[in-house]
């Protein structure tokens, strides 16, 4: 297959040519710049009356190769990822899979105006409130954190993290934020700077809530 990488023209908004649509969201960083052996997967936003609907276009995907999810940054998380669990598990079942294929989201580089891409192959995604014992960070909509009773802004995050003594700790999200606040938020975290011994983050699980 073609490699998938094209220059910002149409990068903010990319069809996948039957009159649709997807608005992609936007960042200042590229996680991965290239991905070869792809199939495209779209989410489209649709409105039905007041209600939200997540129309899925997988018709030209391929087990064996990299899917590359176009979401429209519109839609409420907790819908996109209930989707995504059923395509993975899908694609797990398959006899074709390849054991080197991986999912990647695609979003665009407003800095180096390019598309992007961000694998979220190993992530396991669990559609619960974290069990007491779990230390987590609840991360809202309006840029707030949540961590038992205390309240903060995101900005705060590192240095209160860096303070905190031997912890395994996991990050939850708002179910109802969308998912272009989502990868704000996924790239936010990939570049907080963990100074303090003991402490680590485990990236493969994530709580929407």
């Amino acid at each position: 297959m073609k490699k998938f990488a094209f220059l910002l023209v149409s990068m903010l908004m990319i069809s996948c040519g039957d009159d649709k649509e997807v608005l992609l969201p936007v960042a200042q960083e590229t996680v991965v710049a290239e991905v070869n052996d792809h199939s495209p997967i779209y989410f489209f936003f649709k409105l039905e009356e007041k209600d939200t609907i997540v129309d899925v276009n997988r018709n030209n995907s391929i087990s064996s190769t990299n899917w590359l999810f176009n979401i429209d940054k519109r839609l409420p998380l907790r819908k996109v990822i209930l989707e995504i669990k059923k395509l993975q598990t899908k694609k797990d079942k398959s006899a074709h899979k390849s054991a080197v294929s991986e999912n990647y989201f695609t979003y665009t580089d407003t800095v180096k105006k390019n598309l992007a891409f961000m694998p979220f192959t190993k992530i396991h995604y669990k559609l619960e409130k974290p069990d007491f014992n779990i230390k987590y960070f609840h991360l809202d909509r309006n840029d707030l954190v949540h961590y038992n009773e205390l309240v903060f802004s995101k900005n705060q995050l590192q240095e209160f993290i860096n303070k905190m003594p031997n912890s395994r700790i996991y990050f939850s999200f708002d179910k109802g934020m969308s998912f272009g606040k989502y990868i704000e938020y996924k790239l936010f975290l990939k570049n907080l700077v963990i100074t303090q011994k003991g402490v680590s983050i485990n990236s493969k699980r994530e709580y929407i809530y």
